[in-house]
């Protein structure tokens, strides 16, 4: 065999061992999700999705984290997304060299990587403890809105960037002043990447468990969260509890409650995908 013809078969390994190892996760993945939705089959129904939960598991129902879930992901969002973008804008328009932008640099960096368990601590002093909010929805929205912050910076950073050059170049050529640019021309374009920030965003924030019981979720809700003062509970906090019952008729209402968690998942980022292409569709690509 010739040298050539050996690189050729080398490479040829190479690409099946590269195949292998990404088809091996999603097999490993689907098969996991088949065997949670057969578990799940059973209970999941209409009175599943619309009772409370209960110490019986024939009646036990998810309603009260469902809403919970919502509610927390509305409130993260509403927090987090315009600190996160109005950081980015910062860094990037006004900001860029300078010391105050190289320490918000930094610490976006350091935060990327802290334990959600840590934001729970954080969340537990600074806004449950300090700012008095008890432990209701709007403790743990500013809590997961922490958690989610660097990665909605970093994202709506990277769009921005993204922007052509020659765009802001005849903006500037026209006399705009730097507020206009931004508002009319920066974030248009780069609103796509930002939607695509916020998709990351939810998926995180929806499927954290640690940081809301450090926050108080309440581990058993028979009522719907009606405001921002409220207790809560939440379908990551509920799945495990579940988990941890020795009773095994509560693991068919757990696996039913991962169903629809995925399920939750994809709805939001389904809506905020076709937000995200509404959007190119009017600034284009």
């Amino acid at each position: 065999m010739t040298r050539e013809h050996g690189h050729v078969a080398a490479d040829r390994w190479l690409r099946l061992a590269t195949r292998g190892a990404l088809l091996l996760p999603l097999a490993v993945l689907a098969a996991l999700l088949v065997d949670v939705a057969i578990d799940a089959g059973p209970r999941l129904t209409w009175d599943f999705l619309t009772s409370y939960p209960s110490r019986h598991a024939e009646r036990a129902g998810i309603l009260s984290p469902l809403i919970g879930s919502l509610l927390l992901t509305l409130g993260t969002i509403a927090f987090a997304l315009p600190v996160g973008v109005g950081a980015a804008i910062y860094l990037e328009e006004y900001g860029a060299g300078g010391r105050l932008a190289r320490v918000i640099e930094v610490n976006t960096a350091t935060l990327a990587g802290v334990p959600s368990v840590v934001y729970g601590l954080l969340g537990l002093q600074v806004f449950v403890r300090w700012a008095a909010l008890d432990r209701s929805v709007l403790a743990g929205s500013l809590t997961l809105g922490l958690l989610v912050l660097p990665l909605l910076i970093t994202a709506s950073r990277e769009a921005i960037r993204a922007v052509p050059p020659t765009l802001r170049e005849a903006a500037l050529g026209l006399g705009v002043d730097r507020w206009t640019l931004v508002a009319r021309v920066i974030l248009p374009h780069a609103a796509p990447g930002i939607v695509t920030g916020g998709i990351l965003a939810v998926s995180r924030a929806i499927g954290e468990a640690a940081p809301i019981i450090l926050v108080g979720a309440v581990a058993y809700a028979a009522f719907v969260p009606f405001a921002l003062n409220s207790p809560y509970t939440a379908l990551p906090l509920q799945i495990f509890t579940w988990v941890s019952r020795p009773e095994k008729a509560f693991v068919h209402n757990a696996a039913a409650g991962i169903v629809v968690l995925l399920a939750v998942v994809l709805t939001l980022n389904l809506i905020a995908a076709a937000v995200r292409a509404r959007v190119e569709e009017r600034t284009g690509p």
